[in-house]
């Protein structure tokens, strides 16, 4: 009986993690394309204006970035502008979760079909990489082995902690921006 009155509490808490890591890796996208080189040349094939949208079906938390051009992203709070040109799908709150969490790789959900690609494979493939690349600055390298595919072999240690502080310094001055507004 206990079991059955706390699903609910763990539904609405993995509700709110699963919208709180979608702000997070928003404003974490927007700021690593400012600052890493990496990720801007990865992202300079996408076309200025390409919208790309993370999301639990149906109507869930969603993470929505647009290209603006040069490398370069930003994070739209709420809905998208128009329709987008890529999203990832989370078929199930208790996926996105899992992914998150990190503690099931996204091409380990992609391969359990927890996922769904609307759009071009290759732009989703860039994304991935951008997003990986992400993860390996801004977290500890022990969590972000379990989340990425491959952990980069040319990231270092003072690169990586100098950028991840950078990341979260932007990180923390947009969420600020955003609650003063």
């Amino acid at each position: 009986m206990l079991a059955r009155r706390m699903q609910p509490m763990a539904f609405q808490a993995r509700r709110l993690y699963v919208e709180l890591m979608f702000q997070v890796m928003g404003n974490a996208l927007q700021a690593i394309s400012e600052i890493d080189s990496t990720v801007r040349e990865e992202a300079k094939s996408l076309p200025e204006g390409f919208l790309f949208e993370m999301m639990v079906m149906p109507n869930g938390a969603k993470l929505i970035i647009e290209h603006l051009g040069e490398g370069r992203f930003r994070y739209h709070r709420g809905q998208a502008p128009r329709p987008v040109d890529l999203s990832i799908k989370f078929k199930h709150i208790a996926h996105a979760f899992l992914v998150l969490s990190f503690q099931e790789k996204t091409s380990v959900a992609f391969a359990n079909d927890r996922m769904l690609v609307d759009g071009d494979i290759s732009y989703a493939i860039r994304m991935t990489r951008v997003l990986n690349r992400l993860e390996a600055f801004i977290l500890p390298r022990l969590i972000a082995e379990r989340a990425i595919k491959e952990y980069p072999k040319n990231l270092h240690l003072p690169e990586k902690v100098l950028n991840a502080a950078r990341i979260y310094l932007k990180v923390a001055t947009q969420f600020v921006e955003t609650v003063v507004a």
